[in-house]
Protein backbone atom coordinates (compact mmCIF):
# COMPACT_ATOMS: atom_id res chain seq x y z
CA UNK A 1 0.00 0.00 0.00
CA UNK A 2 1.07 3.46 -0.65
CA UNK A 3 1.62 5.46 2.55
CA UNK A 4 -0.11 8.49 0.78
CA UNK A 5 -3.48 6.97 -0.39
CA UNK A 6 -5.78 9.93 -0.89
CA UNK A 7 -2.83 12.01 -2.97
CA UNK A 8 -2.72 11.49 -7.01
CA UNK A 9 0.16 11.22 -8.87
CA UNK A 10 2.57 13.83 -9.74
CA UNK A 11 1.29 13.56 -13.79
CA UNK A 12 -2.08 12.79 -13.15
CA UNK A 13 -2.88 16.05 -10.97
CA UNK A 14 -0.62 18.41 -13.73
CA UNK A 15 -3.32 17.01 -16.33
CA UNK A 16 -6.15 17.59 -14.02
CA UNK A 17 -5.16 21.32 -13.64
CA UNK A 18 -4.19 22.10 -17.35
CA UNK A 19 -8.03 20.99 -18.53
CA UNK A 20 -9.35 23.22 -15.76
CA UNK A 21 -7.66 26.42 -16.80
CA UNK A 22 -8.58 25.38 -20.41
CA UNK A 23 -12.22 25.15 -19.48
CA UNK A 24 -12.27 28.56 -17.65
CA UNK A 25 -10.42 30.71 -20.40
CA UNK A 26 -12.26 29.16 -23.91
CA UNK A 27 -15.75 31.38 -23.06
CA UNK A 28 -13.56 34.52 -22.35
CA UNK A 29 -11.54 33.99 -25.77
CA UNK A 30 -14.67 33.04 -27.33
CA UNK A 31 -16.26 35.78 -26.40
CA UNK A 32 -13.88 38.49 -27.57
CA UNK A 33 -13.65 36.64 -30.50
CA UNK A 34 -16.94 37.00 -31.42
CA UNK A 35 -17.22 40.30 -30.36
CA UNK A 36 -14.28 41.39 -32.52
CA UNK A 37 -15.86 39.89 -35.53
CA UNK A 38 -18.92 42.06 -35.03
CA UNK A 39 -17.04 44.80 -34.67
CA UNK A 40 -14.54 44.73 -37.78
CA UNK A 41 -16.73 42.74 -40.44
CA UNK A 42 -20.16 43.80 -40.61
CA UNK A 43 -22.30 42.29 -43.09
CA UNK A 44 -22.38 42.47 -47.28
CA UNK A 45 -25.55 44.26 -47.13
CA UNK A 46 -24.16 46.82 -44.79
CA UNK A 47 -21.64 47.88 -47.67
CA UNK A 48 -23.12 50.34 -50.13
CA UNK A 49 -22.01 50.20 -54.11
CA UNK A 50 -19.74 52.81 -55.49
CA UNK A 51 -20.90 56.51 -56.80
CA UNK A 52 -21.02 56.88 -60.08
CA UNK A 53 -18.95 59.53 -61.49
CA UNK A 54 -19.63 63.10 -62.27
CA UNK A 55 -18.47 64.38 -65.61
CA UNK A 56 -19.44 68.04 -67.04
CA UNK A 57 -21.56 68.29 -70.58
CA UNK A 58 -22.70 70.82 -72.46
CA UNK A 59 -24.13 71.21 -75.93
CA UNK A 60 -21.41 71.96 -78.72
CA UNK A 61 -21.55 75.58 -79.76
CA UNK A 62 -22.91 76.49 -83.10
CA UNK A 63 -22.09 79.86 -84.18
CA UNK A 64 -20.50 81.51 -88.08
CA UNK A 65 -17.14 80.81 -88.70
CA UNK A 66 -14.43 82.36 -91.10
CA UNK A 67 -13.30 78.16 -91.85
CA UNK A 68 -9.41 78.46 -92.80
CA UNK A 69 -7.65 74.95 -94.36
CA UNK A 70 -4.63 74.20 -92.98
CA UNK A 71 -1.72 72.71 -95.75
CA UNK A 72 2.03 72.62 -95.59
CA UNK A 73 3.62 74.81 -98.08
CA UNK A 74 7.05 75.28 -99.72
CA UNK A 75 8.33 78.17 -100.29
CA UNK A 76 9.42 79.26 -103.92
CA UNK A 77 11.19 81.91 -105.42
CA UNK A 78 8.60 84.16 -108.12
CA UNK A 79 12.00 83.72 -110.47
CA UNK A 80 14.90 81.22 -111.29
CA UNK A 81 17.31 82.76 -113.21
CA UNK A 82 20.09 80.43 -114.41
CA UNK A 83 23.53 83.49 -115.69
CA UNK A 84 24.94 81.84 -118.31
CA UNK A 85 27.59 83.67 -120.54
CA UNK A 86 26.25 84.45 -124.34
CA UNK A 87 29.66 84.69 -126.11
CA UNK A 88 32.43 82.98 -125.62
CA UNK A 89 35.89 83.99 -124.09
CA UNK A 90 37.65 84.01 -120.53
CA UNK A 91 36.63 85.31 -117.22
CA UNK A 92 38.74 88.29 -116.03
CA UNK A 93 36.77 89.66 -113.32
CA UNK A 94 33.80 88.71 -110.89
CA UNK A 95 31.98 91.39 -109.52
CA UNK A 96 29.79 90.39 -106.74
CA UNK A 97 29.93 88.59 -103.22
CA UNK A 98 28.61 85.07 -102.95
CA UNK A 99 24.85 85.24 -102.08
CA UNK A 100 24.73 88.71 -102.34
CA UNK A 101 21.45 90.79 -103.29
CA UNK A 102 21.64 92.92 -106.63
CA UNK A 103 19.40 94.92 -108.13
CA UNK A 104 18.76 94.83 -112.18
CA UNK A 105 21.90 95.81 -114.23
CA UNK A 106 24.32 95.37 -111.89
CA UNK A 107 27.18 93.82 -113.05
CA UNK A 108 28.13 89.97 -112.62
CA UNK A 109 31.22 88.88 -114.35
CA UNK A 110 33.69 90.34 -116.97
CA UNK A 111 34.80 88.58 -120.01
CA UNK A 112 38.40 89.22 -121.93
CA UNK A 113 36.56 92.13 -124.03
CA UNK A 114 39.78 92.80 -126.07
CA UNK A 115 38.71 89.89 -129.32
CA UNK A 116 35.56 91.88 -129.08
CA UNK A 117 36.80 95.58 -129.56
CA UNK A 118 39.12 93.91 -132.86
CA UNK A 119 35.43 92.72 -133.71
CA UNK A 120 33.84 96.01 -133.64
CA UNK A 121 37.03 97.77 -135.24
CA UNK A 122 36.88 95.47 -137.89
CA UNK A 123 33.23 95.94 -138.27
CA UNK A 124 33.39 99.69 -138.22
CA UNK A 125 35.85 99.45 -141.32
CA UNK A 126 34.06 97.12 -143.17
CA UNK A 127 30.97 99.95 -142.71
CA UNK A 128 33.33 102.46 -143.99
CA UNK A 129 34.27 100.65 -146.94
CA UNK A 130 31.03 99.84 -148.39
CA UNK A 131 30.16 103.96 -147.45
CA UNK A 132 32.20 104.73 -150.39
CA UNK A 133 31.52 101.67 -152.57
CA UNK A 134 27.96 103.52 -152.09
CA UNK A 135 29.07 106.98 -152.74
CA UNK A 136 31.37 105.93 -155.93
CA UNK A 137 27.40 104.49 -157.21
CA UNK A 138 25.44 106.95 -156.35
CA UNK A 139 27.68 109.54 -158.52
CA UNK A 140 28.33 106.90 -161.40
CA UNK A 141 24.67 106.91 -162.06
CA UNK A 142 24.34 110.52 -161.85
CA UNK A 143 26.73 110.95 -163.93
CA UNK A 144 25.49 108.24 -166.37
CA UNK A 145 21.56 109.71 -166.46
CA UNK A 146 21.94 112.38 -168.56
CA UNK A 147 24.48 110.48 -171.53
CA UNK A 148 21.64 108.31 -171.73
CA UNK A 149 18.74 110.60 -171.31
CA UNK A 150 20.72 112.47 -175.04
CA UNK A 151 21.68 108.42 -176.15
CA UNK A 152 25.11 109.81 -175.99
CA UNK A 153 25.03 106.43 -173.74
CA UNK A 154 23.30 102.92 -174.37
CA UNK A 155 20.75 101.99 -171.85
CA UNK A 156 21.87 98.85 -170.83
CA UNK A 157 25.04 100.32 -169.23
CA UNK A 158 22.62 102.78 -167.09
CA UNK A 159 20.75 99.39 -166.17
CA UNK A 160 24.39 98.27 -165.05
CA UNK A 161 25.26 101.48 -162.76
CA UNK A 162 21.67 101.26 -160.69
CA UNK A 163 22.32 97.30 -160.49
CA UNK A 164 26.11 98.57 -158.81
CA UNK A 165 24.21 101.00 -156.73
CA UNK A 166 21.69 98.73 -154.90
CA UNK A 167 24.64 96.56 -154.33
CA UNK A 168 26.39 98.44 -152.60
CA UNK A 169 23.07 99.59 -150.75
CA UNK A 170 23.13 95.92 -149.55
CA UNK A 171 26.55 95.85 -148.50
CA UNK A 172 26.19 98.93 -146.67
CA UNK A 173 23.36 97.42 -144.78
CA UNK A 174 25.01 93.72 -144.09
CA UNK A 175 28.12 95.90 -143.13
CA UNK A 176 26.10 97.83 -140.22
CA UNK A 177 24.42 94.85 -139.22
CA UNK A 178 27.63 92.92 -138.21
CA UNK A 179 28.68 95.84 -136.51
CA UNK A 180 26.03 96.40 -134.69
CA UNK A 181 26.57 92.41 -133.58
CA UNK A 182 29.99 93.15 -132.56
CA UNK A 183 28.90 96.18 -130.66
CA UNK A 184 26.42 93.56 -129.05
CA UNK A 185 28.96 90.96 -128.21
CA UNK A 186 31.05 93.67 -126.97
CA UNK A 187 28.55 94.46 -124.48
CA UNK A 188 27.66 90.66 -123.70
CA UNK A 189 31.32 90.63 -122.85
CA UNK A 190 29.86 91.77 -119.39
CA UNK A 191 27.36 90.04 -117.90
CA UNK A 192 25.03 92.07 -115.67
CA UNK A 193 21.73 90.50 -113.55
CA UNK A 194 18.49 90.59 -115.55
CA UNK A 195 16.48 90.90 -112.53
CA UNK A 196 16.88 92.23 -109.04
CA UNK A 197 17.76 89.12 -106.47
CA UNK A 198 19.58 86.92 -104.13
CA UNK A 199 22.93 85.29 -106.24
CA UNK A 200 24.20 82.02 -105.43
CA UNK A 201 27.57 81.09 -105.40
CA UNK A 202 29.81 81.73 -108.17
CA UNK A 203 30.81 78.50 -110.34
CA UNK A 204 33.40 79.88 -112.54
CA UNK A 205 36.63 82.43 -111.20
CA UNK A 206 38.50 84.08 -113.07
CA UNK A 207 40.85 83.11 -115.27
CA UNK A 208 38.34 80.33 -116.17
CA UNK A 209 37.41 79.82 -120.09
CA UNK A 210 33.05 79.87 -120.66
CA UNK A 211 31.53 78.56 -123.56
CA UNK A 212 28.68 80.61 -124.73
CA UNK A 213 25.10 79.63 -123.35
CA UNK A 214 26.75 76.30 -121.89
CA UNK A 215 28.62 77.29 -118.68
CA UNK A 216 26.43 77.65 -115.76
CA UNK A 217 28.24 81.33 -114.04
CA UNK A 218 25.78 81.51 -111.24
CA UNK A 219 22.02 81.55 -110.62
CA UNK A 220 19.66 84.14 -109.21
CA UNK A 221 16.12 83.72 -107.24
CA UNK A 222 13.47 86.93 -106.90
CA UNK A 223 12.64 87.06 -103.52
CA UNK A 224 10.28 89.29 -103.15
CA UNK A 225 7.69 88.31 -103.58
CA UNK A 226 7.88 84.53 -103.48
CA UNK A 227 5.46 81.85 -103.94
CA UNK A 228 4.30 79.41 -101.98
CA UNK A 229 3.22 75.62 -103.28
CA UNK A 230 0.93 73.27 -101.70
CA UNK A 231 -1.05 70.11 -102.49
CA UNK A 232 -4.66 69.62 -102.00
CA UNK A 233 -6.61 66.52 -102.49
CA UNK A 234 -10.09 66.36 -104.52
CA UNK A 235 -12.32 66.98 -101.65
CA UNK A 236 -10.81 69.80 -100.61
CA UNK A 237 -10.44 71.29 -104.12
CA UNK A 238 -13.90 70.65 -104.59
CA UNK A 239 -15.22 72.21 -101.40
CA UNK A 240 -13.47 75.37 -102.42
CA UNK A 241 -14.42 75.55 -105.66
CA UNK A 242 -18.16 75.05 -104.22
CA UNK A 243 -17.51 77.79 -101.73
CA UNK A 244 -16.64 80.02 -104.36
CA UNK A 245 -19.53 79.59 -106.71
CA UNK A 246 -16.80 78.96 -109.91
CA UNK A 247 -14.41 81.71 -108.21
CA UNK A 248 -11.54 79.97 -106.65
CA UNK A 249 -9.09 79.57 -109.88
CA UNK A 250 -7.34 83.02 -110.20
CA UNK A 251 -8.03 84.68 -113.23
CA UNK A 252 -6.26 87.04 -116.01
CA UNK A 253 -2.50 87.74 -115.55
CA UNK A 254 -0.50 87.90 -112.49
CA UNK A 255 -1.70 91.60 -112.10
CA UNK A 256 -5.30 90.07 -111.77
CA UNK A 257 -4.06 87.60 -109.36
CA UNK A 258 -5.75 89.65 -105.92
CA UNK A 259 -9.26 87.87 -106.98
CA UNK A 260 -7.59 84.62 -106.04
CA UNK A 261 -8.70 83.54 -102.33
CA UNK A 262 -6.79 84.38 -99.63
CA UNK A 263 -4.06 83.03 -97.70
CA UNK A 264 -2.21 83.57 -94.71
CA UNK A 265 1.62 82.10 -93.69
CA UNK A 266 3.47 80.75 -90.68
CA UNK A 267 6.85 80.08 -90.11
CA UNK A 268 7.82 77.01 -88.28
CA UNK A 269 8.96 79.43 -85.46
CA UNK A 270 5.96 81.49 -85.44
CA UNK A 271 2.45 81.37 -83.77
CA UNK A 272 0.58 83.25 -85.48
CA UNK A 273 -0.44 84.04 -89.27
CA UNK A 274 1.21 86.65 -90.05
CA UNK A 275 2.43 87.10 -93.77
CA UNK A 276 -1.01 87.49 -95.66
CA UNK A 277 -0.92 86.80 -99.54
CA UNK A 278 -3.59 85.56 -102.81
CA UNK A 279 -3.78 82.44 -104.32
CA UNK A 280 -2.67 82.97 -108.03
CA UNK A 281 -2.42 79.27 -109.66
CA UNK A 282 -4.01 76.06 -109.60
CA UNK A 283 -3.01 73.31 -111.85
CA UNK A 284 -4.99 72.07 -114.46
CA UNK A 285 -5.36 68.57 -113.88
CA UNK A 286 -4.97 66.35 -110.47
CA UNK A 287 -1.81 64.26 -109.87
CA UNK A 288 -2.91 60.62 -111.36
CA UNK A 289 -0.42 59.36 -108.53
CA UNK A 290 -1.34 61.19 -105.59
CA UNK A 291 -5.19 62.20 -105.99
CA UNK A 292 -3.67 66.08 -105.23
CA UNK A 293 -3.88 69.17 -107.25
CA UNK A 294 -1.13 71.64 -106.29
CA UNK A 295 -1.90 75.15 -105.91
CA UNK A 296 0.51 78.39 -105.89
CA UNK A 297 0.13 81.47 -103.60
CA UNK A 298 1.92 84.50 -104.18
CA UNK A 299 3.36 86.29 -101.14
CA UNK A 300 5.40 89.27 -100.30
CA UNK A 301 8.07 89.53 -98.78
CA UNK A 302 10.05 92.56 -98.04
CA UNK A 303 12.05 92.07 -95.41
CA UNK A 304 13.41 88.94 -97.17
CA UNK A 305 12.79 86.34 -94.23
CA UNK A 306 10.87 83.91 -96.48
CA UNK A 307 13.85 81.85 -97.98
CA UNK A 308 13.08 79.53 -101.03
CA UNK A 309 12.96 75.78 -100.12
CA UNK A 310 11.69 75.95 -96.42
CA UNK A 311 8.42 74.94 -95.50
CA UNK A 312 5.71 76.92 -93.97
CA UNK A 313 2.46 76.24 -93.25
CA UNK A 314 -0.39 78.06 -94.90
CA UNK A 315 -4.12 78.15 -94.51
CA UNK A 316 -6.62 78.84 -97.25
CA UNK A 317 -9.99 80.87 -96.54
CA UNK A 318 -12.67 78.43 -97.58
CA UNK A 319 -15.57 80.71 -96.42
CA UNK A 320 -18.06 81.68 -93.74
CA UNK A 321 -19.77 79.37 -92.81
CA UNK A 322 -21.93 77.49 -89.23
CA UNK A 323 -20.03 75.41 -87.64
CA UNK A 324 -20.57 73.29 -84.40
CA UNK A 325 -17.28 74.13 -81.93
CA UNK A 326 -16.01 72.32 -78.73
CA UNK A 327 -13.10 73.47 -76.50
CA UNK A 328 -10.04 71.43 -77.79
CA UNK A 329 -9.65 70.26 -74.56
CA UNK A 330 -13.22 67.64 -75.00
CA UNK A 331 -11.37 65.79 -77.80
CA UNK A 332 -9.32 62.76 -77.57
CA UNK A 333 -6.77 60.80 -79.99
CA UNK A 334 -6.46 56.95 -80.67
CA UNK A 335 -5.04 54.82 -83.26
CA UNK A 336 -8.51 55.23 -85.69
CA UNK A 337 -8.23 59.54 -85.42
CA UNK A 338 -10.01 61.91 -82.85
CA UNK A 339 -13.22 61.50 -81.11
CA UNK A 340 -15.32 63.31 -78.70
CA UNK A 341 -16.77 61.65 -75.70
CA UNK A 342 -21.28 62.33 -75.41
CA UNK A 343 -23.32 61.00 -72.45
CA UNK A 344 -26.42 59.50 -73.86
CA UNK A 345 -29.93 60.07 -71.96
CA UNK A 346 -29.44 56.91 -69.61
CA UNK A 347 -25.80 58.07 -68.69
CA UNK A 348 -23.89 55.95 -70.47
CA UNK A 349 -20.75 57.26 -72.10
CA UNK A 350 -20.22 56.65 -76.01
CA UNK A 351 -17.01 57.65 -78.21
CA UNK A 352 -17.87 59.78 -81.44
CA UNK A 353 -15.58 59.79 -84.05
CA UNK A 354 -15.00 62.98 -85.78
CA UNK A 355 -13.39 65.12 -88.11
CA UNK A 356 -11.85 68.60 -86.87
CA UNK A 357 -11.24 71.91 -88.73
CA UNK A 358 -9.31 74.92 -87.60
CA UNK A 359 -9.01 76.55 -83.92
CA UNK A 360 -11.57 79.72 -83.48
CA UNK A 361 -11.32 81.35 -80.52
CA UNK A 362 -9.61 78.75 -78.44
CA UNK A 363 -11.94 76.77 -80.01
CA UNK A 364 -12.15 73.40 -82.29
CA UNK A 365 -14.30 73.11 -85.41
CA UNK A 366 -16.38 69.87 -85.54
CA UNK A 367 -17.02 69.74 -89.44
CA UNK A 368 -18.60 66.20 -89.01
CA UNK A 369 -20.01 63.39 -86.50
CA UNK A 370 -21.11 65.65 -83.98
CA UNK A 371 -24.90 66.64 -83.71
CA UNK A 372 -26.31 70.16 -82.73
CA UNK A 373 -28.13 68.23 -79.82
CA UNK A 374 -25.35 65.87 -78.23
CA UNK A 375 -24.28 66.18 -74.99
CA UNK A 376 -20.01 66.39 -75.24
CA UNK A 377 -18.15 65.79 -71.93
CA UNK A 378 -15.88 69.14 -71.19
CA UNK A 379 -15.42 68.29 -68.16
CA UNK A 380 -14.41 65.43 -65.78
CA UNK A 381 -12.99 63.82 -68.98
CA UNK A 382 -10.53 61.45 -67.18
CA UNK A 383 -13.68 59.95 -65.48
CA UNK A 384 -15.19 58.96 -68.23
CA UNK A 385 -15.25 55.33 -70.14
CA UNK A 386 -17.01 54.33 -73.09
CA UNK A 387 -20.31 52.06 -71.97
CA UNK A 388 -19.18 52.78 -68.03
CA UNK A 389 -22.47 54.96 -66.50
CA UNK A 390 -21.31 59.00 -65.05
CA UNK A 391 -23.99 61.21 -63.80
CA UNK A 392 -23.93 64.11 -66.21
CA UNK A 393 -24.03 68.21 -65.19
CA UNK A 394 -24.83 70.83 -67.39
CA UNK A 395 -22.09 73.27 -68.35
CA UNK A 396 -21.66 75.44 -71.25
CA UNK A 397 -19.35 76.54 -73.93
CA UNK A 398 -17.91 79.71 -74.37
CA UNK A 399 -16.03 81.56 -76.38
CA UNK A 400 -12.05 80.95 -74.79
CA UNK A 401 -9.82 77.80 -75.21
CA UNK A 402 -11.90 75.83 -72.31
CA UNK A 403 -15.56 75.08 -71.25
CA UNK A 404 -17.39 76.34 -68.47
CA UNK A 405 -19.13 74.12 -65.26
CA UNK A 406 -22.17 76.30 -64.81
CA UNK A 407 -23.21 79.27 -66.51
CA UNK A 408 -22.60 81.42 -63.85
CA UNK A 409 -18.84 80.78 -63.96
CA UNK A 410 -18.05 82.76 -66.93
CA UNK A 411 -15.59 81.04 -69.81
CA UNK A 412 -13.60 79.12 -68.12
CA UNK A 413 -13.04 75.25 -67.77
CA UNK A 414 -14.21 72.99 -65.10
CA UNK A 415 -12.32 69.60 -66.11
CA UNK A 416 -11.20 68.49 -62.98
Amino acid sequence: MSPHPHKAPVGQNSGSHWLDWLNRALPSVAAVALAAGTTLAPPAAAQGAPPTPSVTVAAPLARSVTQWDEHTGRIEPSARVEIRPRVSGQVTEVHFQDGALVRSGDLLFTLDQRPFRIAVDSARAEVARNEARLTLAEQQVQRYAPLVAQRFAPESEMDTRRSSLREAQAGLGAARAALHQAELDLEFSEIRAPRPGRVSDRRVDAGNLVQQGTTLLTTLVALDPVYVSFDASEAQYLRYARAANGGFRPKGDAAGAEAGAQVQLRLLDETEFSHPGRLNFVDSTFDTRSGTIRGRAVVANPDLLLTPGSFARLRLLVGDAQALMVPDTAVVADQSGRMVMVVAPDGTVAPRTVQLGALVDGLRVVRSGLAVEDQVIIGGLHRARPGSRVTAEQGRIGTGPLASGSPASGPLASNQ
